[in-house]
């Protein structure tokens, strides 16, 4: 299984080690479109999503990520990487991968300012103990189309969905120890594997 965490901008080393740690075989970080070459999955970090996306363009990596959304190859968009996944944005007319049926909407937990931690339940993950997830100026999902599966609210609000080979958080999985939605991505990437 070789998982490759997109390399423009926000925490990689911490979804890679993350990925690691939940049992990923090899992890690569994606600079390049070359660096795409053989992934069984991609993981598109935090950051700033307007700014990630026009380094991807710039580097030549939304078309092929793009037609990797489009063939199935699974995807975990978290915080800015859940906006670059998404098919529409509040408030913009225009969409990045535009993969995931969602309406997401930019930073509506706050600023950095009012960053906070929460314990949620997330439906599919291993074990009763809640996750302990951490937002940063958060997106969140206002509504999901016919084939998103919603995966967890925080005070009425989705912060985790998954579609398919798509899997989306508002929040930053690899800032904490708990390596659960890693290790459900993993288990995407398994089923997909097994299709083919």
């Amino acid at each position: 299984m070789k998982i490759g965490v997109l390399a423009l901008q926000g925490a990689v080393a911490e979804h890679i080690k993350s990925l690691q740690q939940a049992g990923a075989d090899e992890v690569v970080a994606v600079k390049w479109p070359q660096d795409l070459e053989g992934l069984d999955g991609l993981v598109l970090p935090g950051g700033e999503s307007t700014t990630i996306g026009k380094l991807m363009n710039k580097y030549e990596l939304m078309e092929p990520v793009r037609e990797m959304a489009k063939r199935g190859v699974p995807m975990f968009g978290t915080c800015a990487g859940l906006i670059l996944l998404s098919n529409r944005i509040n408030g913009q007319d225009w969409a990045h991968i535009g993969a995931l049926n969602a309406l997401v909407d930019r930073n509506s937990f706050g600023r950095q300012v009012d960053s906070f931690e929460a314990d949620l339940n997330v439906r599919g993950l291993e074990g009763e103990e809640p996750y302990p997830a951490v937002f940063i100026r958060a997106p969140h999902i206002m509504e999901v189309g016919d084939n998103v599966d919603v995966l967890c609210t925080y005070n009425d609000r989705i912060v985790t969905a998954r579609q398919g080979n798509l899997l989306g958080a508002s929040f930053h999985p690899e800032l904490t120890d708990d390596v659960r939605l890693h290790k459900y991505f993993l288990g995407m990437v398994q089923e997909a594997k097994a299709t083919v």
